[in-house]
């Protein structure tokens, strides 16, 4: 779980919420028209800027937000480190048993190709392509989100322009004045709390992800390259470390 994340949206809609209650109380912030224009009116333009197939996997985006899987750096040099040095004195074929295990699909795959003893090129390329796609898929799940931060703004403006009209047609009648002006604001309100609370953060925190987790997977290839050359487990482990910010490199050979 991340914390920083979820404190983040908590802490935001908290303080929204208190200060609503503060003034007139949340009820007059309440708008079901305003509701209908923002949210329903956004979310159908994205069924329309999207793949159906895309959109059915938008709750699941948000929970890497929320809940992404994280991958340990230092654990992961490790663990390359200690399948170089049984690759160097046992042979490459002696990783079978432990690859085959491997819970990272990516790390699996390419040493899988090592050990089958396809050509260095070859591995390189299938890994890129897989890293290549994988982040673009990413980057779409990402403009979902900035997608619909910009149609909630958008959606807010028209709601806005339909209060305005509502209220101009009805000058004569004061008491039907209130309820159009509140759906002008409010649509405006909701549009920019969105944006600024789900849509922009998520895309961005999203972006943030999608960098970690191919910096992880342009490790894992730099190791798999080093792991077939039959590198020394000290070059490899030079080679990792240099991904990390200075900070963070400790070399287990020190």
């Amino acid at each position: 779980m991340d914390l920083g994340t979820v404190i983040g949206i908590v802490l935001v809609l908290a303080l929204l919420l208190g200060a609503m209650s503060m003034g007139v109380g949340v009820g007059p912030y309440i708008d079901i028209p305003s509701i209908l224009i923002v949210v329903g009116g956004s979310i159908g333009s994205l069924l329309i800027s999207f793949k159906p197939a895309q959109m059915k996997n938008f709750a699941k985006v948000f929970m890497v937000a929320v809940k992404p899987t994280i991958e340990d750096e230092v654990a992961l040099i490790k663990k390359l480190v200690d399948f170089a040095t049984k690759a160097r004195k046992d042979g490459i074929l002696a990783l079978e048993g432990e690859v085959n295990a491997e819970p990272n699909e990516f790390l699996r795959r390419g040493l899988s190709m090592a050990i089958d003893g396809s050509e260095p090129d070859t591995i390189r390329e299938l890994l890129e392509i897989d890293m290549e796609r994988t982040s673009e898929r990413h980057r779409v799940n990402g403009t979902m989100f900035s997608q619909w931060a910009a149609l909630a703004g958008a959606m807010g403006m028209v709601g806005t322009l339909i209060g305005l009209v509502a209220m101009l047609l009805n000058m004569a009648d004061p008491s039907a004045i209130g309820p159009s002006m509140a759906v002008a604001l409010l649509t405006t309100m909701y549009g920019a709390i969105i944006g600024n609370v789900v849509g922009t953060p998520i895309s961005i925190i999203l972006g943030i992800r999608n960098n970690e987790e191919t910096l992880i997977k342009e490790m894992i290839l730099s190791g798999i390259m080093s792991i077939q050359s039959g590198d020394a487990p000290r070059v490899l482990e030079a080679k990792l470390l240099a991904y990390l910010a200075p900070k963070d490199r400790v070399s287990q050979f020190d």
